[in-house]
C-alpha cells in the first residue's frame, strides 16, 4: 500500500485500486492490532499483511471512504480541483488572473477548492490579515502586488499551521493523538472584539457564504 494525497483526500493506493480517504471535520487513522475491539465511532478497518489494521474513526460522520478502480486523480471529486497552494502553479500570475471580472469576495474565492485547494476557513482569514487584505473586498479589484502578496500569505499561514500541528479549535487530533498548537499564532481567527495584534484595533467579524469571518479594519483594506 501506498498513500498519498490530493487537496484534503488521503490516497491509499492498493494493488487493485484506490481508497479516497477525507476525514471529515473529526475523522482520524489509527494502526491498531487487527482483533482490537472497536471504539465508538469505528467504521472501517483496512487489514494490512502484518495483521494490523488502519482504522477509521469518524465521530461526527462527515468524513468519506470511496473505492476507485481506474486512475484516482481523475476520480469526479479530484479532477475538477484547483492547484495546491505550494505547487508553482499557484503563483502570483495564476491568481491574478483568476480574479479578473470576478465580483466575488476574495476570501470567497480562495475557499474554492477549483480555484485553490487546502485553503479553508481559518486559514483564508489569517492570510487575508498577513496580506492585509479586506475579506470583502472584490476579487477583481486587486493588483497583481496584491496577488502576489497573498499568495506569499497563503503559503506562509499554510506553512507555520503544518509546523505546529494544525488548528485544534475544539475537537482535531493531529495523527500522533496531539492537538494542533497553531490557534495559538492566529491573528483575527476567533478575535472578535479583542484587540488586534498588529495595530490594536478591535477585531470585526462578519459573515460570509455562511462562515464567519473575522478582520481588522484599519490593517486590511
Amino acid at each position: 500500500m501506498r498513500a498519498g494525497r490530493r487537496a484534503k483526500y488521503l490516497l491509499l493506493s492498493l494493488e487493485s485500486g484506490t481508497l479516497l480517504l477525507h476525514l471529515g471535520m473529526s475523522g482520524n487513522l489509527r494502526l491498531v492490532p487487527a482483533d482490537t475491539a472497536r471504539l465508538p465511532h469505528d467504521h472501517f478497518d483496512l487489514v494490512l499483511d502484518s495483521g494490523l489494521a488502519l482504522r477509521f474513526n469518524d465521530p461526527r460522520r462527515f468524513g468519506s471512504l470511496l473505492y476507485a478502480r481506474g486512475e484516482p486523480h481523475e476520480h469526479p471529486l479530484l479532477k475538477r480541483l484547483g492547484p495546491e497552494p505550494f505547487s508553482t502553479a499557484f503563483d502570483a500570475d495564476y491568481l491574478y488572473r483568476i480574479t479578473r471580472g470576478r465580483r466575488v469576495a476574495i476570501k470567497q474565492l480562495l475557499m474554492n477548492s477549483q480555484l485553490v485547494v487546502g485553503v479553508g476557513n481559518i486559514y483564508a482569514s489569517e492570510a487575508l490579515f498577513r496580506a492585509r487584505l479586506r475579506p470583502g473586498r472584490a476579487a477583481r479589484t486587486l493588483t497583481r502586488a496584491d496577488a502576489a502578496r497573498l499568495v506569499r500569505a497563503v503559503r506562509t499561514v499554510l506553512r507555520q499551521a503544518i509546523r505546529a500541528g494544525g488548528t485544534t479549535l475544539r475537537d482535531y487530533l493531529g495523527a500522533d493523538g496531539a492537538p494542533g498548537y497553531f490557534r495559538q499564532r492566529l491573528y483575527v481567527y476567533e478575535r472578535r472584539g479583542k484587540s488586534c495584534r498588529r495595530c490594536g484595533t478591535p477585531v470585526r467579524a462578519m459573515t460570509q457564504g455562511q462562515r464567519s469571518t473575522y478582520y481588522c479594519p484599519s490593517c486590511q483594506k
